[in-house]
């Protein structure tokens, strides 16, 4: 059941509801029976890192084949310039 916090416009009270989604919100203080309004707060819900659907989904079988050949393609080529060398 989602927690929801009001504010009191007449003692300025801050106090939590546990409330369905269907409940209809509140709209009197439980202190003072003054008029409340809902608060907007952070969620304890956080994605912390470089993101779980781009890294673990999106680009993991075609990220590590394509990563792979550009190394081959930048690497140069020193078994055959060696050799080469030695020939001359």
């Amino acid at each position: 059941m989602p927690i929801y916090e009001y504010q009191c416009v007449k003692c300025g009270e801050v106090f939590e509801a546990f409330q369905k989604i269907t409940d209809k919100p509140l709209i009197k203080c439980r202190f003072c029976d003054g008029k409340v309004q809902q608060l907007i707060s952070k969620t304890s819900f956080q994605l912390k890192g470089t993101g779980w659907y781009l890294s673990d989904y999106s680009r993991k079988s075609g990220a590590s084949s394509e990563t792979a050949d550009k190394k081959e393609a930048n690497k140069p080529d020193s078994g055959s310039d060696s050799k080469a060398s030695k020939k001359e």
